[in-house]
């Protein structure tokens, strides 16, 4: 175990440290720097000691001819840097120390940084979590990504509803990326195919070059690090100039941008035909030039391709990096002649999936036209891959021809060529070794539902990853109030690196000092965020109030409507005298609506629309407030979740996959109020069924309900509460000048089926949040429940799940320190 305890380097040092890059790197006069020129000489000092860790690492792995893990994701939500940069290093304390009145704090200091927008939700905040326990737990690790030049989009509120802008995040470029000049591989597009034997030559109509950045992740307790290599698109040429000597300004600039779009946006918008080649063309781009990279790097140190299995493992991070099983079989077979035979061998001993979805909706599929147009040799690759897999099929189940058309790689669209489209999911398991879900329910659920065929024909490819957190972020950075009293009461700070030694605290849940003290580090972080409610909403939080939080992606299964219904049921129950019983409370909900999701930004729109009228009701506002918190990210969640007293994990049973907000909220001494789904039930079992607010139909009772036909306006005729709040959505009570403005909201309840069941489950929510207000009014057992929580929450660490990926996945195990 690493010494924790050891000393910090001075503030003196780190002052003199600092004063010499404001002189050197930033240009600056140390007695006049303001914030922004402390911060980028700070995280010149800190990006010093990385580099050289950096170096360090990948010396010790070239020597040594490591087995190395690449993670391909779409998204790294890393959020700012500069916070886990210092704690690994051991410098916060020092930093702490030089920044001090009359100056700036070293808080001021760190809110200078953006958060890096490359990630949107829970995707990516799970691979940062990854990479952070990689480096912790000495593996061989990158990670490989796009360099988003905005990200998805900044979200602000404009009369209540979501207005997109970009998130301009490199604008002033990042202090923490290392571009690396010399690296960059040439990705193709389009043409067509000219066939030799196994491999064919592919004449490509354009290319675009992908340069590379990396971004050091530090290990924690550990001089190791992982890297995160981030590929930004640029154009073979930077402009047309002919155009441009022409005067033809605006073809000249075309010339770039056509190339460079790329890599500007996360996600771009699929609901154009040219947003979904866009998609296509992003996907690919990252994936190939991941895959040159690993290539290139491992002929360096092997110089044969024989070995490549042995010797690597790419993990594909859900269905966006699919296309990279094509893409491997095409470099070896086109680019270096390995047999079609030999390269599949390794393909499938090479690649990992994780399933991220339940629903078949959301599992990835393209159409056989637009991969035809954009990768035509890809095409090709996939098609022969499902010959060769439904011919295995047939040897095994000869004459099921239902089965061979559930299982394809392609979906005949009924018939209709233009209605051809390529399963990626499909394409990932086929092409893997091990698919796992990420808990144990959505795990089981898998197997038994849209991946039952493939379980069938290969069950030992199946297995669990439960998702966990890194406790450094979400407990120690997130939330030092509460850090520092773990640190008193375990003796120390090591279990940053074992979060299991929380189970220690189970016996301090009955100490009444101890719950004093715990209930003290909450309000103060309820301060803290209700400070940054005041100031970027204009809202004053009571810190007494129960702050109910849902903080995720809006999404109608994730169920934000069923928490509103709650929000009028409540008030409608304060307006008319009925409410018994109730504590003050603060329904705080953040998050971001696709672009084109119209019912999530209605959604949105309605919380606004419904705090508008209770939050300026003097009748209620002491007893009810809610709060729509803007532009949710990595900064915005580690204020949040700090706060939180109850976790609303309300999503439909058997469609979210796992959750980690969940998981973090509980770490820092949240309730979960929740139903049967995803990681919530290991949460339950792991902090007792007695310490968390479960209610609602389980998975089996949904599908049950839905087989035999849901009735939501029997719901809405029996329940005079829920009849009252759906009424005044659909009057205009909330939107007085717009009435109308929600029939569609009322109508996909009512009359569109209902689809994730919030009526079926309105009454028993009901029940249970009164269940909450009852036990926040006996705060010593609030309390004592909370430290359970904490207690219970070591299973959870993302320490745990790279372990279990090393040892059952990656083959990496004999590098865990």
């Amino acid at each position: 175990m690493p010494d924790f305890a050891q000393p910090q380097p001075g503030s003196e040092q780190l002052r003199s440290r600092i004063d010499r890059k404001l002189l050197c790197s930033v240009a600056s006069e140390p007695s006049v720097a303001g914030k922004m020129e402390l911060y980028l000489a700070l995280s010149q000092v800190a990006r010093e000691q990385l580099a050289t860790r950096w170096v360090n690492t990948q010396h010790a792995d070239r020597e040594s001819k490591a087995r190395r893990v690449y993670y391909l994701s779409m998204e790294f939500l890393i959020g700012r840097a500069m916070n886990n940069a210092l704690s690994a290093l051991d410098l916060r304390d020092s930093a702490a120390a030089v920044f001090t009145a009359p100056g700036p704090s070293l808080g001021e200091v760190m809110e200078c940084e953006p958060d890096a927008a490359l990630g949107n939700g829970g995707l990516g905040r799970l691979a940062a979590c990854f990479l952070d326990s990689m480096a912790t737990l000495g593996l061989p690790s990158w990670g490989y990504g796009v360099r988003y030049e905005y990200g998805m989009f900044a979200q602000s509120i404009l009369n209540g509803q979501q207005v997109e802008k970009p998130e301009a995040w490199l604008q002033d470029r990042s202090p923490w990326e290392f571009p690396r000049p010399g690296k960059h591989h040439t990705v193709r597009f389009g043409g067509t195919c000219e066939h030799h034997d196994e491999w064919a030559e592919w004449h490509a109509a354009d290319s675009v070059e992908a340069k590379a950045f990396d971004y050091v992740i530090p290990g924690h307790g550990t001089e190791r690090v992982s890297t995160l290599r981030l590929w930004k698109a640029a154009a073979p040429a930077e402009i047309d100039l002919g155009a441009f000597n022409t005067g033809d300004y605006q073809r000249a600039a075309e010339f770039k941008n056509r190339f460079e779009n790329i890599s500007w946006v996360l996600y771009p918008n699929d609901s154009t035909a040219a947003g979904r080649e866009l998609r296509l063309r992003q996907e690919y781009f990252f994936v190939s030039a991941s895959l040159q990279d690993i290539l290139e790097r491992h002929l360096i140190e092997h110089g044969t391709f024989t070995n490549l299995a042995e010797k690597i493992a790419i993990h594909l991070n859900d269905t966006h990096p699919a296309i990279g099983v094509a893409e491997l079989m095409r470099l070896l077979i086109d680019d270096h002649g390995m047999s079609w035979a030999a390269a599949w061998d390794q393909c499938r001993r090479i690649f990992s999936y994780t399933n991220h979805t339940l629903m078949p909706e959301a599992l990835e599929t393209w159409k056989v036209s637009l991969i035809n147009r954009v990768l035509p040799r890809h095409l090709l690759i996939i098609y022969r891959i499902n010959q060769e897999f439904l011919d295995e099929v047939v040897r095994l189940y000869p004459g099921d021809i239902e089965l061979m058309r559930r299982v394809s790689l392609i979906d005949d669209g009924g018939g209709h060529d233009r209605d051809k489209r390529v399963r990626m999911a499909h394409l990932c398991i086929v092409g893997s070794h091990r698919v796992n879900g990420v808990s144990q329910l959505h795990s089981d659920l898998m197997v038994q539902t849209i991946f039952a065929d493939f379980a069938r024909l290969y069950p030992e490819r199946f297995h669990n990853k439960t998702n966990g957190v890194t406790p450094r972020r979400w407990l120690a950075q997130a939330n030092p109030a509460l850090s520092t009293l773990l640190d008193e009461r375990l003796g120390g700070k090591d279990w940053r690196l074992n979060l299991d030694r929380l189970q220690d605290l189970r016996a301090s849940a009955d100490d009444a000092g101890f719950r004093n003290a715990f209930a003290t580090a909450k309000r103060d972080n309820k301060l803290r965020l209700a400070n940054y409610v005041a100031r970027e909403v204009g809202i004053v939080l009571n810190p007494d109030s129960l702050f109910d939080v849902q903080v995720k992606r809006i999404h109608e299964y994730k169920r934000q409507l069923l928490n509103v219904l709650h929000v009028i049921t409540r008030y409608n129950a304060l307006l008319d005298g009925s409410a018994v019983g109730l504590a003050p409370r603060s329904v705080l909900f953040a998050g971001k609506a696709a672009s084109s999701y119209h019912m999530a930004k209605q959604v949105i729109r309605l919380i606004h629309d419904v705090a508008a009228v209770v939050n300026n009701d003097p009748r209620t506002r002491d007893m009810l407030q809610v709060v729509f918190i803007p532009n949710y990210g990595v900064s915005v969640a580690e204020l949040i979740m700090p706060a939180a007293n109850l976790s609303e994990q309300i999503s439909t049973a058997g469609t979210e996959a796992s959750g980690t907000g969940n998981m973090k909220l509980s770490l820092n001494g949240a309730l979960t109020i929740g139903t049967e789904d995803g990681a919530n039930i290991e949460i339950r079992d792991n902090v007792g069924a007695e310490n968390i607010f479960i209610f609602g139909n389980n998975t089996a009772q949904v599908n049950a309900i839905r087989e035999a036909g849901h009735r939501p306006m029997d719901f809405y005729r029996d329940d005079p509460a829920l009849k009252e709040a759906l009424d005044r959505i659909d009057s205009g009570f909330f939107s007085p000048s717009d009435r109308p403005r929600y029939h569609d909201i009322f109508n996909s309840l009512l009359h569109y089926g209902d689809h994730y069941l919030l009526l079926a489950d309105y009454a028993d929510y009901v029940a249970t949040q009164k269940r909450v207000d009852a036990l926040y009014l006996s705060p010593d057992e609030w309390q004592r429940k909370a430290i359970i929580n904490v207690a219970g929450m070591g299973p959870f660490s993302a320490d745990r799940t790279i372990s279990d990926y090393a040892n059952d996945t990656w083959n990496l195990g004999t590098y865990l320190k």
